[in-house]
């Protein structure tokens, strides 16, 4: 690798003294330098960091956008019987169910192989997988077998997305630098919001194109296959970079997990704090991201009667000013922390929920505003994942650790959030179950966030849970 691409510092401005890795004591001197903005080189290499992650992340939640958005034809042309929504809804949990078993195979293996070659396959699977949806056949076609080849290749892409995410949060982490990594962090998010943006954008245009009637009969198929090059994309962004520097490092050392029986043994055993406070986060960020960016079309159609164009119209909108904002938080993360932000968001979505939901009610123009509302406080949680949670683990269980605890907590609380919301609308009758939901899960997140240690600025490096203590520790040896 040429000697003036990468800053013979680390990213923090400081050299890792000599001394034996693991435990305690020092950390080996790191053979890879985080690249930094400092050189055209360094530069290249982070953008291109950025685009291979953001787009592998925005293939994933293209199709959990259009699944979302879709919700109707998929129950015309798969559900066809009473109670078809709660089934449609039901299939898009499954998903989530199996994202766990994929945390459990992709994690250990990215820890131990390295992170670009799990991703490289998760994108391939993701994107075939959806792919694959826009070609099967109905329920009037094939009967009972058309909902069942959708929940195997539903069960395909949670799988996939298992590895997916985690892994493209530690690979974006483990390039940025230190000091930047909120920033830098915050496009991974912006890739899931135009993942969303996209999946809503294209539904939209061919209902308005096509009209409901060709839209029902075959026009839903056409977002689905979108995905295909979006793999193909991806996969050539990733192939074109080598593994993280930190894992590298790692790997140069010897100091990756021996098997992946071992490796889930010392999660356990040794790092059950962040697998739990990380849970609690994961829990009142994903149960806010599902019930506001995928359950809210059906809501606001079902609900409160808008048309399905201006359903789709609203959350593209609220979703758009998402993503002007979200590097914005991100920067303003390392300024001022990741706690504040997350604080901040958690206390306004309790405050606000309600209020907006109620606002919701009136007419498009107030529902927009309450969306949009809520989207803006929930970016201040966005913006800073990939900052956050790899930052919770040190390098060797870090993949496995962020896959594992995301998708569990994902699988019971995330992706069930919209049949949860449904099934309790039905049985109550009252339309404010959402915000209830959300509420709840942000006390949730309050409780863990108070257990989590700050890590702006900190390095990521080496076999020990990072945190600021450690540095300082590290730069007055």
């Amino acid at each position: 690798m040429p000697s003036d691409q990468y800053s013979p510092e680390d990213n923090a401005g400081r050299r890792i003294p000599d001394g034996p890795a693991g435990g305690t004591g020092r950390e080996p001197e790191p053979r890879y330098a985080a690249p930094t903005m400092d050189t055209l080189e360094g530069r290249r290499t982070i953008r291109k960091a950025i685009g291979a992650s953001a787009m592998g992340n925005a293939t994933e939640w293209f199709d959990y956008g259009i699944y979302a958005v879709a919700v109707t034809y998929i129950t015309a042309n798969f559900f066809p019987t009473e109670g078809g929504v709660a089934f449609a809804l039901a299939t898009f949990a499954i998903s989530f169910l199996v994202r766990p078993l994929g945390g459990l195979v992709w994690g250990p293996l990215g820890d131990r192989i390295g992170r670009k070659s799990i991703l490289a396959l998760t994108i391939i699977l993701m994107a075939g997988a959806t792919f694959a949806i826009g070609l099967l056949p109905t329920y009037d076609m094939i009967g009972i077998w058309a909902p069942i080849l959708l929940i195997i290749l539903r069960m395909v892409q949670g799988f996939s997305t298992g590895g997916e995410y985690g892994g493209a949060a530690t690979f974006m982490a483990e390039y940025s630098p230190d000091k930047k990594r909120g920033f830098f962090g915050s496009f991974l998010e912006f890739g899931t919001l135009f993942g969303f943006v996209l999946g809503t954008a294209l539904v939209l245009f061919f209902q308005i194109i096509l009209g409901q009637e060709a839209m029902t009969e075959w026009g839903w198929r056409l977002p689905f296959l979108v995905a295909g090059p979006m793999g193909v994309i991806g996969l050539y962004l990733r192939t074109k970079l080598e593994d993280t520097p930190v894992f590298r490092d790692l790997e140069d050392h010897h100091q990756e997990e021996s098997s992946a029986k071992t490796e889930l043994k010392d999660l356990v055993v040794k790092y059950w704090k962040p697998l739990l406070t990380m849970g609690g986060l994961v829990i009142a960020l994903n149960v806010t991201n599902y019930t506001l960016l995928s359950y809210m079309p059906t809501y606001l159609q079902t609900e409160i009667n808008l048309s399905a164009n201006s359903a789709l119209t609203l959350t593209l909108l609220g979703q758009l000013a998402m993503m002007v904002v979200i590097p914005f938080a991100g920067r303003i993360s390392d300024k001022v922390g990741r706690k504040p932000m997350w604080w901040a968001s958690l206390g306004g979505l309790f405050v606000a929920a309600i209020p907006m939901y109620l606002l919701m009610r009136i007419n498009f123009g107030a529902a927009l505003i309450g969306f949009a509302v809520l989207g803006l406080l929930y970016v201040l949680q966005l913006a800073t994942i990939s900052a956050t949670f790899p930052a919770m683990f040190p390098t060797q269980v870090r993949y496995a650790g962020f896959a594992i605890t995301y998708n569990v907590a994902t699988a019971l609380f995330g992706g069930t959030a919209p049949l949860v919301n449904e099934l309790l609308i039905e049985s109550t009758g009252d339309t404010l179950v959402p915000a209830y939901y959300m509420m709840v899960a942000c006390v949730v997140g309050a409780i863990a966030l108070k257990f989590v240690p700050e890590t702006a600025g900190c390095s990521i490096r080496g076999t020990e849970i990072p945190s600021i203590e450690r540095d300082r520790a590290e730069a007055g040896r």
